[in-house]
Order: C-alpha cells, then sequence, then structure tokens
C-alpha cells in the first residue's frame, strides 16, 4: 500500500510528536475560545442529561490522545505520503472541531454551531472509516470521539433551542 511502514524510533518519534503538536494545537485554538466557557455553560439552561462543566477537559484530553494515537497509527502503517488523504481528513476534523467552538461559545451562534457539528459527524465517520482501511485500529480508536461528538450534537441542539436570546 504506497510507502513502506515508517520504520525506526527517530522515524517514528519525529511523526508521533509532529502529530501529536498539530492535534494539540487544534485542541488550543479552540480552547481559547473556550476560556470563559465554563460560567457562559453554567449560564445555560440545560436539561438534566446536560454533563458538567468540569467534565469536559478531562473527556477532551482523552479524546484528543485518542486521535493523536489514531493518526500516528496510520502515518506508522503506511508513511506520510501514502498517508496523504487520510491525514487531509483528520486535519478537516481538527479544524472543524476548533471551529465549532468558537462558532458556540465565542461567537454563541447556536444555529451555526448545530450546522456545523453536523458536518464535524460526518468527517469524523469518514475519518473512522479511512483510518480503519489502513489499520482497524486506528480507526476504532476514533469511536469515542465519534460517539462524544455525537452526544455534544444533541446537547448543542438542546442548549440553542432551550437559550433563544443567548444562543
Amino acid at each position: 500500500m504506497g510507502e513502506p511502514r515508517l520504520e525506526g524510533f527517530t522515524a517514528a518519534a519525529v511523526a508521533l510528536i509532529a502529530i501529536v503538536l498539530l492535534t494539540f494545537a487544534a485542541a488550543a485554538v479552540g480552547g481559547l475560545a473556550s476560556v470563559r466557557a465554563s460560567s457562559f455553560y453554567e449560564a445555560l439552561e440545560r436539561p438534566t442529561w446536560a454533563p458538567s462543566a468540569t467534565l469536559f477537559g478531562p473527556v477532551w484530553t482523552v479524546l484528543y490522545t485518542l486521535m493523536a494515537i489514531s493518526a500516528f497509527l496510520v502515518v506508522r502503517e503506511i508513511g506520510w505520503r501514502a498517508a496523504a488523504v487520510p491525514l487531509a481528513i483528520y486535519v478537516a476534523q481538527l479544524v472543524l472541531n476548533a471551529a465549532w467552538t468558537w462558532l458556540f461559545f465565542a461567537w454563541r451562534l447556536g444555529g451555526g454551531a448545530f450546522a456545523e457539528i453536523l458536518v464535524l459527524v460526518a468527517v469524523i465517520a469518514l475519518n473512522v472509516a479511512v483510518f480503519w482501511r489502513v489499520r482497524p485500529l486506528a480507526g476504532a480508536l476514533l469511536l469515542p470521539y465519534l460517539v462524544w461528538v455525537c452526544f455534544a450534537a444533541l446537547l448543542t441542539w438542546t442548549l440553542w433551542r432551550s437559550n433563544p436570546g443567548v444562543l
């Protein structure tokens, strides 16, 4: 399948560091929009099933870690050149993920955030499928992320509809 596996400790270490930096840079960009998210979120009218604001940080840390490991497995399996399309999809979902935080928390555009998260769900599902073809474990590692973002889509819809004057 294209270029051979990424071999050697140095090549693997460089790939891992690059992917971790890319992934957590996207997390940081989204994080900039959510600096005051906790107080905003707590002030919203929320359904009884909405998680506490304190849950989001730990959950996203785990999810971003799984995402980085997943992308690393793909690069490790087929090399950078052969992974161009899968990584482009990966980067697209990272950008969409960060954009949602800006839409919802910084710009308070509930409808826009909801529409955008539906696109994000579709791109994550595509990412899962493409990574799965390269290495099933890489696709499987993205499944908790997909489930969480589906839940977030439902929560986004509910918050948007419950807080029309704010979102």
